[in-house]
């Protein structure tokens, strides 16, 4: 049957009909869930972001995102996780011309610090909700920061093997990087207020580049 041709003049589409004109939730990807999600969080921030408001933006039922992830942080961790994971695997990928695997990691780290620091939804995090960031300082590392650490492992191990990078613990050396990097991401913004962005993330690869140097 044919809701709107059997609806009265005027009257706004029935239930049924807005629901047959949704994607059912075997035809919608994550992705587009976490698109949605990502114009949330940036037109109102975490806090504010509510399963049915990406529904609505999604242009599927509440009960299709329900399907996929059972609550709002679930959703928002997803969406961390594709999102810095994507922008540091790009940063990542941009120093394969690098000499030496000490040349890559100092690419790397100071790419991801400019990379982070403009990401808009980065930007957001620390602007409107930057609470929710304290966590992954203090108490525990995110899957984001597992995964910058890993390509830290892998790149400081070529670096051993080529004669790049001074031997040492692998992991201690990786987590000290990753901490490095983590601050200047995180504070960079404030901490240009009064001296030149280019200066100080200069004297930035110069202290990676001096403590991994053998």
């Amino acid at each position: 049957m044919d809701v709107k041709r059997h609806s009265r003049p005027g009257a706004a589409p029935s239930a049924l009909a807005d629901a047959r004109s949704r994607p059912t939730s075997a035809r919608v990807a994550d992705d587009e869930l976490l698109d949605a999600a990502r114009q949330c969080v940036l037109a109102v921030g975490v806090r504010r972001t509510t399963l049915a408001e990406i529904a609505r933006t999604a242009q599927v039922s509440r009960m299709t995102v329900y399907r996929r992830f059972p609550d709002v942080r679930s959703v928002l961790a997803a969406l961390m996780t594709r999102e810095f994971g994507g922008l540091l695997q790009r940063v990542s990928e941009s120093g394969d011309r690098a000499a030496h695997a000490r040349d890559r990691i100092v690419h790397l780290a100071a790419a991801s610090v400019g990379a982070l620091s403009a990401d808009p939804l980065f930007r957001t995090l620390l602007d409107v909700d930057a609470e929710l960031v304290l966590p992954y300082i203090v108490e525990r590392l995110g899957a984001t920061q597992h995964f910058a650490e890993h390509v830290l492992r892998s790149l400081l191990e070529e670096g051993h093997r080529d004669g790049s990078v001074r031997v040492a613990e692998v992991a201690a050396q990786a987590r000290s990087v990753l901490l490095v990097v983590q601050s200047f991401a995180f504070s960079l913004r404030p901490a240009t207020a009064d001296v030149d962005e280019a200066a100080l993330l200069a004297e930035f690869r110069h202290l990676v580049e001096a403590g991994l140097k053998p």
